[in-house]
């Protein structure tokens, strides 16, 4: 496959690159800052290039089979977040090209909660509201795009730097946990799920999540 991934040098993203070169796609990965270049391995093609760009996304894809986007805004520029999804959708609506989100957990329901999402819970930590906000309306200009073709990919409540084992489970609404209360996986299982669907997409135009087993 030919692959586009947005926010290819971030936490998520580059693991998300080495997942998809290690299965043998071409992958270009779009940075905005050229002195990132570096940390972008070998086998991709880099390609200067911004997300919230119009014009960019549809050059960027144009001719690809999968645009990834893994983009994370920094701390006090949450908002920026769905924005940049509003210009995804609507570059590849006009494109054609599958778009493949790295969302957040924030609106997966809580089991046990009465319908409560995840933050929606007292414990939730104060800091993470503004990208949980950001997410749930990421989500939701998702949901409402009923012209590309997109899925939309939550991780459970830790995304955590790893180990790759290869292995997974999935839902869709609810969050994934485990016996003792704990949801987890790793950055590389979580792109290997990620790349997972790329190739045999089985949740078109809806979210799902993983968890580690």
């Amino acid at each position: 496959m030919r692959i586009t991934v947005f926010g290819a040098t971030g936490d998520v993203g580059s693991r998300v690159v080495a997942e998809a070169l290690s299965r043998g796609h071409e992958v270009v990965a779009v940075i905005r800052d050229p002195a990132r270049a570096a940390a972008v391995p070998a086998a991709a093609e880099v390609r200067i290039g911004d997300a919230a760009d119009l014009d960019d996304v549809v050059t960027l894809s144009t001719g690809k089979d999968l645009v990834i986007t893994a983009t994370r805004p920094p701390s006090g520029q949450e908002h920026e977040l769905p924005e940049i999804t509003a210009v995804l959708l609507k570059a590849l609506a006009h494109t054609g090209v599958r778009l493949l989100v790295v969302g957040g957990a924030a609106t997966l329901l809580v089991p046990g909660t009465d319908g409560a999402t995840l933050h929606e819970t007292p414990n939730f930590p104060t800091e993470f509201r503004a990208i949980a906000k950001a997410c749930a309306n990421q989500l939701a200009l998702c949901r409402a795009e009923t012209v590309a073709d997109w899925t939309y990919l939550s991780p459970p409540a830790e995304l955590i730097p790893g180990e790759r084992t290869g292995t997974y489970r999935s839902g869709t609404d609810e969050l994934l946990t485990r016996p003792d209360g704990t949801s987890t996986i790793s950055m590389e299982d979580f792109a290997v799920a990620l790349l997972d669907e790329a190739e045999q997409p089985a949740h078109p135009r809806i979210r799902f999540t993983v968890a580690a087993l």
